[in-house]
């Protein structure tokens, strides 16, 4: 008889890991830096504090204020380094007791509608508007039978064409002529401000787009086929988090990159033909 644990006791299985996936935090700081961004560029796209940002990749969500917003920052900042949010949701909720679930809605009682007392005819304003109405009508008549009385011409209708005379028909107008395409969707782009296009052609990207102000335009993923325009009056500010997929027109003049896939590129453009900063 072998006297302790068995070496098959479940609580060995405690030691080792559900699955060889990396956790939450690695897998959030590997894309991260995949991306080419630093803590704090995430922290200001996705408004999470900075030590907040740090204790997640290092797998302590004790900061997060609970259950509820770690899963919200989690899904922020997958988004904003290029990460699928949900399959790291779910290790979350494998790896802390699961889902909590929802509490049932309190039984809603229906208050007794209080039924309005009927509303009693105003006769008063009645009687107004019939009086109004008789006065109206008698005026009308009198007005009419004097103007009878003193006009006795009787109106014509227009004289008949004369015979053999053939009869004009007016010209249709001709139709407006339709604008010619244009080059571009953004072709006629204002001269006083800066216009800048991005449409992701076979690939997602991560956008950023800051006005010169350093008021942000937009932060966030751009999908394959999607688009974005950005406009200022003096200069956009653009970082491309895998650059390769970017078709870019600024000014209504396509950029002609070399932009590779993976590529972090920092951007700026101001008014006039396009030219990186």
């Amino acid at each position: 008889m072998s006297i302790g644990n068995s070496p098959e006791s479940p609580e060995d299985d405690r030691n080792f890991p559900a699955d060889d996936r990396d956790s939450i935090g690695r897998a959030l700081q590997q894309a991260r830096v995949a991306a080419g961004l630093t803590v704090e560029e995430v922290s200001a796209s996705t408004r999470v504090r900075v030590p907040i940002v740090h204790a997640i990749e290092e797998d302590d969500f004790s900061r997060c204020g609970g259950d509820v917003y770690a899963r919200g920052h989690i899904r922020t900042l997958a988004r904003a380094v290029g990460l699928d949010p949900a399959p790291l949701i779910e290790q979350y909720d494998a790896e802390h007791g699961g889902r909590p679930a929802p509490t049932p809605a309190a039984p809603l009682f229906e208050a007794e509608r209080i039924r309005p007392e009927p509303r009693r005819p105003n006769w008063t304003a009645a009687m107004v508007a019939a009086i109004v109405a008789v006065v109206g009508f008698v005026g009308f008549t009198m007005f009419n039978g004097n103007d009878v009385r003193g006009n006795g011409a009787v109106a014509e209708g227009p004289a008949p064409a004369p015979k053999g005379s053939a009869s004009v028909k007016p010209k249709p107008a001709k139709p407006a002529p339709k604008p010619a395409p244009s080059e571009s969707a953004i072709a006629a782009v204002p001269q006083d401000k800066v216009t800048v296009k991005l449409t992701a052609v076979d690939d997602k990207s991560w956008i950023s787009a800051k006005a010169h102000d350093g008021k942000l335009l937009f932060d966030g993923l751009l999908l394959a086929g999607e688009s974005k325009t950005f406009q200022d009056d003096e200069r956009v500010d653009l970082i491309l988090g895998n650059a390769g997929p970017i078709e870019l027109y600024v000014n209504g003049k396509k950029v002609q990159d070399t932009f590779e896939s993976g590529q972090v590129e920092r951007l700026s453009y101001t008014k006039g033909d396009p030219e990186a900063g």
